[in-house]
């Protein structure tokens, strides 16, 4: 999702996740949604947009179960050897 009139500075994307209680009541899956701050990520250059969606991606967990990953494991370390295995499948 895109979304404009954001007053953060700072912020780039953020990561949204459907809460266990509220898959529970709907009786659906859990369901990510990423957003986009348009005023600030539209500056970026591809490789930065490019690394920011894999940032976000990164704090979904594997069991896609409602939850988070946190900062200890999404860094930019993950993120930059991320973004090489993504740079060299696309040369492959």
């Amino acid at each position: 999702m895109r979304s404009t009139g954001s007053t953060s500075r700072r912020t780039l994307a953020r990561c949204h996740a459907l809460s266990r209680i509220m898959q529970k009541a709907l009786g659906v899956k859990a369901h990510y949604v990423i957003e986009v701050i348009s005023e600030n990520f539209d500056r970026l250059s591809d490789e930065e947009k490019t690394k920011t969606i894999m940032h976000e991606l990164l704090h979904i967990p594997k069991s896609m179960g409602g939850g988070f990953r946190y900062h200890d494991y999404v860094c930019s370390r993950n993120v930059d050897e991320l973004y090489k295995q993504y740079k060299r499948n696309l040369n492959n």
